[in-house]
């Protein structure tokens, strides 16, 4: 299998602030305290699923130093620059559209930047089943995680029959928008509904052809920038076209309207990091249920928080319960937990 994979690196990761800025957003950030930014871990865990010569990072022009910086090995002509941002169909045509150039029986897996995998193993393992399934199909799988709680912050995927041909994989019912509490709490005891963890796979001829059904006017852009790629009139084409792109993310373009739509639910130890509080939950706690990454954070008669002040030598913290204390480049945030809905109005 000619297996590549394409990371889509262009969000700003407003609601991670002041951690996370426009400059420098979350997928570029060594969140977890461990070594390695978001981005890293991500093309980290796909080692063995395919070469580095064949991993695609697609982002905006602004950060593609940073893509450079962060993930040397993979080839220059790889770091595709959107000249401005178009929401995820664009992004992905925009890859897929340039692989299927040199490679046109490419069989491509699309994933964000800034998730977390905790079992990097069994998440390669259900990566490579379903790129075994759309190798030679003209199906899309989409990747289910298995729901831990009524989680009113993701998207979920309905599951319709398993397959005759793999037990573990299943036709799709329905996307589902992000659920109100007592919806969640159903779909959790129901067990056939999945998040929706935005990673997709496909062979490069289905999703062209599926474009090209579901979202014409972008499949049209794309094949009139086609001929240009890999060429010296590739940036200059790309600049002009990409913008008369009508911003549509890939779940309304295509997969909630197209036929064949399968879903493989998976554990994984999954998390899109969305929110500091989904941080906290991930990030190891003492007794007292606090969270922290930095050299050197002392917490007295406090409970529930999470610091994160990696840049600083020391930080004291006494008498808090369920707040957020993060600094950054001279900012720092101090914010109850149950009001971190107000940080991209604080960042502003």
């Amino acid at each position: 299998m000619d297996n590549h994979v394409v990371i889509m690196a262009g969000g700003i990761g407003s609601r991670f602030w002041p951690m996370s800025t426009p400059e420098c957003p979350k997928q570029f950030i060594d969140v977890m305290g461990c070594g390695r930014s978001l981005i890293q871990l991500t093309a980290d865990r796909f080692d063995g699923v395919c070469p580095k010569e064949n991993m695609w990072v697609v982002t905006s022009g602004k950060y593609i130093d940073i893509v450079r910086e962060q993930l040397p090995e993979i080839p220059e002509s790889n770091i595709l620059a959107e000249p401005c941002a178009r929401n995820t169909a664009p992004c992905i045509a925009y890859a897929c559209w340039k692989i299927k150039k040199k490679h046109p029986n490419a069989n491509i897996v699309v994933t964000p930047s800034d998730a977390l995998v905790i079992d990097t193993g069994e998440f390669r393992r259900v990566v490579e089943k379903a790129l075994r399934f759309t190798n030679d199909s003209s199906a899309i799988v989409t990747l289910g995680i298995r729901p831990t709680r009524p989680e009113t912050g993701y998207g979920y995927i309905a599951s319709g029959d398993r397959i005759m041909t793999d037990k573990e994989i299943f036709t799709v019912d329905a996307f589902k928008e992000k659920p109100d509490k007592e919806t969640a709490e159903r779909y959790l005891a129901e067990g056939d509904y999945f998040w929706n963890a935005g990673i997709f796979v496909w062979n490069v001829r289905t999703i062209t052809s599926v474009m090209r059904v579901y979202a014409p006017g972008i499949a049209q852009i794309f094949d009139r920038i086609f001929p240009d790629f890999y060429t010296e009139k590739e940036g200059e084409t790309i600049k002009k076209l990409f913008p008369t792109c009508e911003s549509i993310s890939i779940d309304y373009a295509v997969m909630e309207k197209a036929q064949e739509i399968y879903v493989l639910p998976a554990s994984f130890g999954w998390s899109d990091l969305g929110t500091w509080g989904a941080l906290r939950g991930l990030l190891p706690q003492d007794k007292s249920g606090n969270a922290t990454v930095g050299t050197d954070i002392r917490l007295y008669d406090s409970k529930n928080c999470i610091v994160h002040a990696s840049e600083e030598k020391r930080v004291v913290v006494q008498g808090l319960d369920g707040y957020i204390i993060a600094e950054k480049d001279n900012t720092l945030l101090i914010c109850k937990l149950d009001e971190e809905q107000r940080i991209k109005e604080f960042s502003k």
